[in-house]
């Protein structure tokens, strides 16, 4: 029982600021319509805000993982905080579309401090048995506190703009830094010699993972022939070799191979891929479809939003689970479906589309993901070192982070461009957000469908224990 306390009581520090990036992210999840509304600019620039942050977040995780190896996990946690507040300080004095990229990017650099630690504090902290509800634990605290983020932030720009609700967000960082920073970490990870980091591997996931998100921008709103596009295209190729060269030549590469190699971990990020980025996208283009419908309605989307997030939380305690009790591809099957069928709730949406059936597509959205997150990281986190865990809790962070931002790379620049192509040929903007949302629809039904061949395939982790434990007698 005392062991069980103090493990627990070590997750603090770790929970609360698993918490703070989850509460500012709920906040923040109207801030780019509402900045590029109030600098009278397009729609798609949204894109563009939620890339700054999103690229960082990904890209910088198996790089500040590493360093959470080295450094210990309390001082890269606590200045992963600080980075953040310094992010959204920067965000709340931003006047122009470029400072607040800016700002978004830094932001991101701090959230991407602060998953890979807690995650590891996860998986070597926690007992073995009790780790997938660790994990459970982590997606509840990142789900459960974005609920009421979206609507109450919705209300404090209506009634005080986006700028007051950044500040918010600045005094929650702030709030929540104290006790980190006061609480003891008597089992805290070792500090280590910075001796053969793979500095050039991290300057170059760093570039090519940038490049990545940005193709499909590029190709979208800049058009596949365009220089531009080309441009980006030839680079993340070049990077992508660069990158391949560096980590088979580093004593300690950032991005670890063998565990990278796995099935379930390929697998597990293809599903991904394929899925998990609809959340992002769906919430991005709700918001869009909502001001393009119904622009008189400031807070319509944002509780719609808030729905997703408490579907999330339920989802990551009901079906999360399940997979220590069933074969997880089998509840991943079941969720996917959920996901599925709340893509195909958008086919019904019309120019004045009730908040309940806004509520329904995304509420029924995020159970299917909150039950997803958890139970793909019980795949592919499974059985990890102490001492590597901060480099491959910042890989799968790498991974999973880039699929919500592909999404919105892919289908909010779609869905708006889309709009516009409607628009052009004379019809009203509300039909033609009406037409793009159901185009969107199909499209992501085609993914999650895909999704689910790809789950389909993932080794059975509780037959194989099975079998383990029976050569073991």
């Amino acid at each position: 029982m005392k062991e069980d306390r103090a493990y627990l009581k070590g997750f603090i520090p770790y929970a609360l600021a698993a918490l703070l990036i989850s509460l500012v992210g709920g906040f923040s999840a109207v801030l780019g319509p509402a900045f590029v509304q109030d600098l009278g600019i397009a729609y798609n620039n949204t894109t563009w805000t939620a890339l700054a942050q999103a690229t960082s977040t990904a890209a910088f995780a198996p790089i500040l993982g590493k360093l959470g190896d080295v450094l210990g996990r309390k001082v890269t946690l606590l200045g992963g905080i600080i980075i953040y507040t310094l992010g959204n300080v920067l965000a709340a004095l931003s006047s122009s579309l470029g400072v607040m990229l800016i700002a978004r990017f830094i932001v991101g650099v701090g959230a991407a401090a602060v998953a890979p630690v807690v995650l590891s504090y996860i998986v070597t902290e926690f007992p073995p048995a009790k780790v997938a509800k660790g994990f459970s634990m982590y997606m509840l605290i990142s789900s459960a506190a974005v609920v009421f983020g979206p609507a109450l932030s919705g209300l404090i720009i209506s009634a005080y703009g986006w700028r007051a609700m950044v500040w918010v967000c600045v005094a929650l960082c702030v709030i929540v830094f104290i006790p980190c920073a006061l609480s003891g970490d008597k089992k805290t990870t070792l500090r280590k010699k910075l001796d053969h980091f793979d500095g050039l591997g991290a300057v170059l996931v760093l570039i090519f993972f940038s490049l990545t998100l940005c193709i499909p921008s590029f190709g979208q709103n800049f058009g596949w022939k365009s220089s531009a596009f080309l441009v980006v295209l030839v680079a993340a190729v070049i990077a992508f070799v660069g990158l391949v060269l560096a980590e088979c030549r580093a004593v300690h590469p950032i991005l670890p191979g063998s565990f990278m190699r796995r099935r379930a971990f390929i697998l597990s990020v293809l599903a991904l891929t394929l899925t998990q980025g609809l959340m992002q996208a769906n919430m991005t283009n709700t918001i869009i479809f909502v001001n393009y419908t119904q622009p008189t309605n400031d807070v319509i989307s944002a509780y719609a939003i808030s729905v997703m997030y408490l579907g999330m939380s339920l989802g990551s305690v009901l079906l999360g689970p399940l997979a220590d009790r069933f074969e997880p591809r089998t509840v991943l099957t079941i969720s996917l479906l959920l996901t599925g069928i709340s893509c195909a709730l958008l086919l019904l949406f019309t120019a004045d589309a009730s908040l309940l059936l806004l509520m329904a597509s995304l509420g029924l959205l995020g159970f299917g993901l909150g039950g997803n997150g958890t139970i793909f990281m019980k795949v592919a986190l499974s059985d990890l070192p102490a001492d590597k865990a901060g480099a491959a809790t910042g890989t799968y962070g790498l991974f999973r982070d880039l699929a919500a931002p592909f999404g919105v790379a892919v289908l909010v620049p779609l869905f708006t461009n889309s709009i516009t192509d409607y628009t052009a040929q004379g019809i009203t903007e509300a039909d033609a957000a009406v037409r793009a949302i159901h185009t969107l629809s199909v499209i992501e039904i085609i993914c999650v469908a895909a999704g689910i061949l790809v789950v389909l395939m993932l080794p059975r982790i509780h037959h194989e224990r099975r079998r383990h434990h029976a050569s073991e007698k």
